[in-house]
């Protein structure tokens, strides 16, 4: 009995041990899940220290301008990982959507027809991406790699390989307008993450989307329809890369064919950055738009330092290795 007693005792000993994560384990959740947001604060004060006239208005309203379209890129990204995928289309839709906005005439009454042609535009490829992935069980990458192709055939064959026009001056304005101190585009940011955060996060949709990504056996035996899940992620990402597509469209003010070019990158780097998960069913929009400054913040002090220009290449890409090595860790 005594020895009963003993191994009964020594095994509630051993289950709570194991039941009780070490404090070590501990942190490193909080810094999976919070690391993005302390990194972002340093970084920033990393870039006030190399640089005071960083924390300028000028400054940080023209940083803001240049978030913006990639925060937009990366909240669709996120979407489409979060059900295991990713979309190397984005870049193209951002570069058709763009493209479609300067064959109109150039006036602000063509904003809406606009508008409605790039969401067009991004249903039918999110559509494509999405059938193609759940219904003929193609790749992601190769799904989407495909379709950027195919974008890309079309948007050259339509404007023969010189785009013309203007973008209208009410897109102009919320590209690279200003508000007093605030960019106009960070409304459109507000109006696409918040509503989106809110589904994702504090919705029965958002809770299917993640049980979806986090395992689709698990998702089909509760009876929730993953394949629509799954499409209606890529039609999200894809109309999202629109928008994004009209804003950057707006900034440049001058739109070539490879408008985006390097956002398909970018945007997944932005989501793992943020704590996406490749393998899926893990992440916030907070993350992915945090990720997104970081990226687009590296960019900016590599100019206030007075670096060459191929320093930004450089030090993306020890960007993209810390998002690697710290998705391997998780």
């Amino acid at each position: 009995m005594t020895v009963k007693a003993a191994s009964g005792q020594g095994f509630a000993a051993g289950t709570l041990n194991r039941s009780s994560p070490p404090l070590r384990d501990h942190a490193l959740a909080l810094l999976g899940r919070y690391g993005i947001y302390l990194f972002f604060v340093g970084f920033l004060l990393l870039a006030g220290l190399l640089a005071p006239s960083f924390f300028s208005r000028s400054n940080l309203s023209n940083l803001i301008l240049q978030i913006v379209p990639l925060a937009i890129v990366a909240c669709g990204q996120a979407l489409v990982i979060l059900v295991r995928g990713l979309d190397l289309s984005v870049s193209s839709v951002m570069a058709t959507a763009a493209v479609a906005a300067t064959s109109f005439s150039g006036h602000d009454a063509d904003v809406l027809p606009i508008v409605l042609v790039a969401l067009a535009i991004g249903v039918m490829t999110g559509l494509l991406n999405g059938f193609l992935v759940v219904r003929r069980n193609v790749s992601p990458f190769l799904a989407t790699l495909a379709t950027m192709i195919v974008l890309q055939g079309l948007r050259f064959g339509w404007t023969h390989g010189a785009p013309s026009g203007l973008m209208p001056p009410l897109l102009r304005v919320i590209g690279s307008g200003t508000w007093g101190f605030v960019p106009v585009n960070l409304l459109v940011l507000v109006a696409v993450a918040v509503p989106l955060a809110t589904v994702l996060h504090k919705t029965t949709v958002g809770r299917r989307i993640m049980i979806t990504g986090g395992n689709p056996l698990t998702g089909r035996l509760l009876g929730y329809r993953t394949d629509a899940l799954t499409i209606g992620a890529y039609v999200v990402c894809s109309m999202l890369a629109a928008v994004a597509g009209l804003v950057l469209g707006g900034y440049a003010q001058i739109v070539d064919n490879w408008v985006g070019k390097g956002f398909e990158l970018d945007s997944i780097v932005a989501a793992v950055l943020g704590g996406f998960a490749l393998s899926g069913g893990r992440g916030t929009i907070g993350g992915a738009l945090a990720g997104s400054a970081v990226l687009v913040l590296a960019s900016n002090i590599v100019l206030l330092i007075g670096l060459p220009i191929q320093f930004q290449i450089i030090l993306k890409g020890l960007v993209i290795v810390f998002a690697a090595a710290c998705y391997a860790k998780r």
